[in-house]
């Protein structure tokens, strides 16, 4: 059936295979490896180009005093600002009125009636 020819062939080829696995393996890995560096990479020099693009606005003192007038609400001491408040604003919220009990106390005492294996909660 089997000649020993044909066992010695099998162990060699074996042998190979399991010489060639590991470096192999290896190979996929590193492949692998590199490719997730070049994504990280390119992400950090989109985030360099933004930032840099970022210190070239706010250098920019139009757009840094823009954006405190619009962001901020800053105003010049000779300037008047309005703030119009609406109707609906005033009234606020029906529940204005606080716990009696901290928020915690009364997911704790949830979590107890939920393990309470006789249903009482």
């Amino acid at each position: 059936m089997l000649t020993s020819r044909a066992a010695i062939l099998a162990l060699v080829v074996c042998a190979i295979a399991l010489t060639l696995a590991y470096p192999l393996r290896e190979y996929v890995a590193q492949r692998a490896q590199v490719a997730q560096l070049q994504e990280e990479r390119e992400r950090m020099e989109d985030n360099v180009a933004y930032l840099e693009q970022r210190s070239e606005e706010l250098s920019d003192d139009e757009y840094v005093e823009r954006e405190a007038r619009t962001r901020l609400h800053y105003r010049y001491p000779d300037e008047t600002a309005y703030i119009v408040v609406r109707p609906e604003a005033e009234t606020g919220p029906e529940h204005d009125e606080e716990p009696d009990e901290p928020w915690f106390t009364t997911l704790w005492e949830s979590v107890l009636q939920a393990d309470d294996p006789r249903g009482s909660g």
